[in-house]
This record gives C-alpha cells, sequence and structure tokens, in this order.
C-alpha cells in the first residue's frame, strides 16, 4: 500500500503541475475542476492491477463518475469567463502565481490523494469475492450517483428556461434538498469506502468520504455556493423551508 501510494503521489504531482501550466497559457485556473473528476480515473486506472471483481466495480464507478463530472463542468465553463471564485482571488491575491499553485493545484493533488485511500486500498490487495459490506457500498453508490446527476440535470434544464433568470431552484429533487448534487457526491465517495471496509485495515481509509463530507459541508461546497444568495428573500425562504444536504420533506 505504501508503495502504491508513493507511486500515485508522484503522478499526481506531475499532473497537477501539467494543469497548473496549463492555467497559466490560458490565463485561468477553473480548469483546475475539470482535472478534479480526470485525476481519480488517472489514478485508479494506473492502480489497476487485477482483474478481480471488487477492483473492476470501484473502477467503472470512478470512471463514470469522473468523466461525467468533468464533461458537466467542461460544458458549464465552454464560452464563459473565468468563474468567479478563481477569478476574485487573480484579483486580490498577492504573488498570484505562487500562490494558486500551492493554495489550488497542490493543495487539490492531495486533497485529491486522501480520498482517493479507498481506491489504492482496494488496488493494493488480492481479496477474493464481494462480501455484504461491498453490496451494500454498490446500493449506496448507485443512490449517490442517482442524486448528483438527476440533481444537476434538473438544475441545467431549470436555468436554460429563460422565464428562470434570477429565480431560486425549488423544484425536483430541490424541493427536498438545497443541494442533491453534493449530497449525492458523498453519498458515491461513502459507497466506495463501503467497498474497501472489509479488507485488511479498510476501516482506516474512512478519511477519505471524512474529508469529502467536511469539504462540501463546511469548506468549498455549500457555504461558498450559498454565501451568493445569502440575504435573498426568496433565498432566505427556500432556506428555511428546505434541508441543506439530506434529502428531507419540506417545512
Amino acid at each position: 500500500m505504501i508503495a502504491l501510494f508513493s507511486k500515485m503521489a508522484v503522478i499526481i504531482f506531475v499532473y497537477m503541475n501539467a494543469w497548473f501550466l496549463v492555467s497559466i497559457v490560458r490565463k485561468r485556473n477553473d480548469g483546475v475542476d475539470i482535472a478534479w473528476g480526470l485525476g481519480f480515473v488517472l489514478l485508479a486506472w494506473v492502480a489497476f492491477s487485477s482483474w478481480g471483481l471488487r477492483p473492476f466495480i470501484i473502477n467503472i464507478f470512478v470512471t463514470v463518475w469522473g468523466l461525467r463530472l468533468a464533461w458537466h463542468i467542461a460544458r458549464r465553463h465552454r464560452g464563459k469567463p473565468e468563474d468567479s471564485r478563481y477569478a476574485a482571488w487573480r484579483a486580490t491575491w498577492k504573488y498570484f502565481l505562487i500562490r494558486s499553485y500551492f493554495q489550488i493545484y497542490l493543495l487539490q493533488g492531495v486533497l485529491l490523494l486522501i480520498i482517493a485511500l479507498p481506491i489504492l486500498r482496494i488496488h493494493s490487495i488480492d481479496a477474493g469475492p464481494l462480501v455484504f459490506s461491498d453490496y451494500c457500498g454498490i446500493v449506496v453508490w448507485l443512490l449517490g450517483c442517482y442524486f448528483e446527476v438527476v440533481g444537476d440535470w434538473q438544475l441545467k434544464f431549470f436555468l436554460a428556461d429563460p422565464a428562470n433568470r434570477g429565480k431560486i431552484m425549488q423544484t425536483g429533487l430541490w424541493r427536498y434538498s438545497r443541494h442533491p448534487n453534493y449530497f449525492g457526491e458523498v453519498m458515491m465517495w461513502w459507497g466506495i469506502f463501503l467497498m474497501a471496509i472489509s479488507l485488511p485495515y479498510g476501516i482506516l481509509t474512512i478519511i477519505s468520504p471524512l474529508t469529502i463530507t467536511t469539504l462540501i459541508l463546511f469548506v468549498s461546497g455549500i457555504p461558498l455556493l450559498e454565501m451568493k444568495y445569502a440575504g435573498r428573500p426568496d433565498f432566505e425562504d427556500y432556506k428555511k423551508r428546505t434541508s441543506a444536504f439530506f434529502p428531507l420533506p419540506p417545512r
């Protein structure tokens, strides 16, 4: 496991440096959001060394998730200026290139490796057939995939309708959670963890879903997104009625 992790760390270091160079040429840093999902796909297939059912399922899951997320973000960026978060940092950060290299690219590389720990554990050992926790993980991952894909799809069509310009999405899955797509992403990583938990020391990879859960709930996910809408009467009303994360009946 240590040897595999070290190998992947070198690969991800080179990978994130390449994306940093691309950002300099393109003069925009939001490409790192596309690099995020693709980095997991790269890592999963480079680490792949056994055609056992568990490693194969994990790689299919990671590939489906990573490619879809990268395509979704690339399509959202197409023809638009740099994402407002990165544009704001570009305008305010002193020593922008150095800070963005460490705070955006290298930091994301470290987080990618931490979150990928269940994947690496699964690929580091020949663990035999699937067990009950694997099937639970598959169900949890599929449920998460549904919430992320359907949530993004519903939001896409809502925003594409000119009649909804300036409005807050409050229908479909968004009636039960203010962030069903984030809920889905977190669920998928808990599902992957459940597929590693039966392996020796697999429980230690719980740092992966705990990290992505913390990032989305308290750091770069929900807080940053909701900051843009804070104070708007329609959003504050929506916020009072609707669960922030877990899908629940509206209050």
